[in-house]
């Protein structure tokens, strides 16, 4: 049986149905769901929301759902178009910048934060000064972002070959 789709959501269809689309996004997703449940569980206390907001939002964690999704689309882009592409060239260069910036300089500002934020709260206590605290953004650790990287590699060979 034919399916006869108006033709504008053709290329919907063809964007959603892409095998590295498919895979960086599931990877993406897997990671986010599995942070929640080792949340969940390690933080029993913790509420819907806060869950919600660490599946859909949340930085930082076990594992790494940025490199999960940049591994996934250069494995992806490596196993449609092959290594010699320039479309992989692109999406290896691209995953290796965001998988340093997750270990290295989110990492880094968010344990500069948290010192920051210890002062400024030691200071407000002893001086009666307002301080107001910085974000702290939690980059990973590099066992965080192995894991994310072999759960892309992983989702994006079974989108190849199942």
């Amino acid at each position: 049986m034919s399916l006869d789709l108006p033709l504008r959501t053709l290329p919907f269809r063809a964007f959603v149905e892409n095998p590295i689309f498919l895979s960086s996004f599931t990877s993406f997703l897997t990671a986010q769901l599995i942070k929640t449940v080792i949340m969940a569980l390690r933080f029993r206390k913790k509420s819907a929301k806060e869950l919600i907001e660490t599946l859909v939002w949340r930085t930082g964690g076990m594992p790494s759902s940025h490199v999960a999704l940049v591994s996934a689309m250069a494995a992806s882009t490596a196993l449609a178009e092959g290594v010699g592409s320039n479309l992989f060239q692109i999406s290896l260069w691209f995953a290796l910048v965001v998988i340093r910036d997750a270990l290295g300089v989110r990492r880094s500002s968010g344990l500069q934060a948290r010192v920051l934020n210890v002062l400024g709260k030691q200071v407000t206590d002893r001086l009666d000064v307002e301080f107001h605290p910085l974000k702290e953004v939690h980059g990973h650790t590099p066992l965080e972002a192995v894991v994310g990287g072999l759960l892309g590699l992983f989702i994006a060979i079974a989108f190849a070959f199942l």
